[in-house]
């Protein structure tokens, strides 16, 4: 789960980070009482949005010249100008793809007076199986391109969670920001800090880009992103409620409510299948057929009558949809179960697109004969190499 700028910085800032004063805002009064609250003389215009890229970005609404949606005002009157401008319309960056999103809130921040960038950010490295501090000299910059042009200026710093965050940590993340005198201080009370926050929430991924010293010489978060670990959100009912779902796609959010693992892709051949890796190697024969998946969807080893027919639901909720491949191996659920699922949920739903079913495990027959004898126009596939073929030739047949 992700939350906004302003949310994460509200959250750090209880584990004692330095971040600049700022106010959130849905509306543009909000957005000028917010700044009147502050010092001035200059404020920060922040759009909120879900997505990377907002300084760079456009309106779809204005001229192509307008400014993107982060802004410097230099007069309350400017603050209200900018919130006019933003809130409601829809910012495109290099993270939303051409559609965009919509702007619905603000974060007006005091203006800093910036003296030097960096890069600081913590993530659970798989391969290790511990939390990575991600630190480079370069902020400000999409760290992609640094480490793609001059990865030398990236450091990583791993943490065992045994021991937990060690003095020796602080320590490289301040050399590794090339920091000296009480900057190199403020760098490892920082990184304590900021790992501390990353535990306690149970976060999966913390960036600050750019983390800044000011000209008073003091380290601030100007900008941050945070997602936290879906499987642990129970345990922090706080973080949950920041949870805003107009960012989130409403097929997905339908989804979660069935405990349905579900992400929409730009294909046409919509994908319902148990097990992540076998929904991959699903998404991946589509592809060697020569045609595209339009969903990633597990239901899972549980999957039930109920589970099934929403799964249907979701995927031709997606009018890019022209046919759907359900690819199930039946271990802990009997095929013969998956099977009266299907054709329960296909019935419901009043299945308007070619259906081509591959079954393979337990009951494996019996699931067969239900497919056969529903009266539903489901084509059996013999395995996963001839369901994709299946599949492809049946689309092929509607678009053409």
């Amino acid at each position: 789960m992700n939350v906004h700028e302003y949310q994460a910085k509200e959250l750090l800032a209880k584990f004692g980070v330095a971040i600049p004063t700022g106010h959130a805002a849905l509306t543009v009064e909000e957005a000028v009482a917010g700044a009147k609250q502050l010092p001035g003389p200059l404020y920060v215009v922040k759009a909120q949005i879900h997505a990377g890229g907002r300084g760079k970005g456009k309106f779809k609404e204005l001229p192509a010249d307008a400014k993107g949606g982060v802004r410097l005002a230099k007069s309350i009157e400017d603050v209200e100008s900018f919130a006019k401008e933003m809130l409601g319309n829809t910012l495109v960056t290099i993270q939303t793809g051409e559609a965009g999103k919509q702007v619905n809130r603000l974060y007006v921040t005091d203006g800093v007076d910036i003296a030097y960038e960096y890069y600081l950010s913590l993530v659970v490295d798989r391969k290790t199986s511990r939390v990575a501090f991600i630190v480079s000299t370069e902020g400000g910059m999409d760290i992609e391109d640094v480490a793609h042009s001059t990865p030398e200026k990236i450091t990583t710093i791993t943490v065992d969670p045994a021991q937990g965050f060690q003095p020796h940590h602080g320590r490289a993340i301040a050399f590794a920001l090339k920091l000296k005198g009480d900057q190199n201080k403020q760098a490892q009370i920082l990184g304590k800090q900021l790992y501390d926050a990353f535990v306690a929430l149970d976060c999966d991924m913390l960036e600050i880009n750019p983390l800044v010293e000011d000209k008073a010489g003091k380290l601030l978060v100007l900008d941050t992103k945070m997602s936290f670990d879906s499987n642990a959100l129970y345990r922090h009912p706080d973080v949950f409620a920041l949870r805003d779902e107009t960012e989130e796609d409403p097929a997905e959010i339908e989804a979660s409510k069935y405990d349905l693992a579900y992400i929409k892709l730009d294909g046409n051949i919509g994908c319902m299948v148990n097990g992540a890796g076998l929904a991959m190697a699903t998404m991946d024969i589509i592809k060697l057929n020569g045609a595209f998946p339009a969903n990633f969807l597990d239901v899972g080893g549980g999957a039930t009558t109920e589970k099934v027919t929403a799964a249907f639901k979701i995927i031709l909720s997606d009018p890019a949809v022209k046919g759907i491949l359900v690819n199930i191996f039946g271990g802990i659920m009997k095929c013969d179960i998956i099977a009266d699922g299907i054709v329960a949920a296909a019935k419901e739903v009043n299945l308007s697109v070619p259906l081509v079913v591959r079954l393979e495990g337990t009951n494996v027959e019996k699931g067969k004969d239900i497919l056969n004898n529903s009266g539903l126009p489901i084509v059996a596939a013999a395995d996963l190499g001839d369901a994709a073929k299946k599949i492809v030739a049946e689309v092929a047949k509607v678009s053409a």
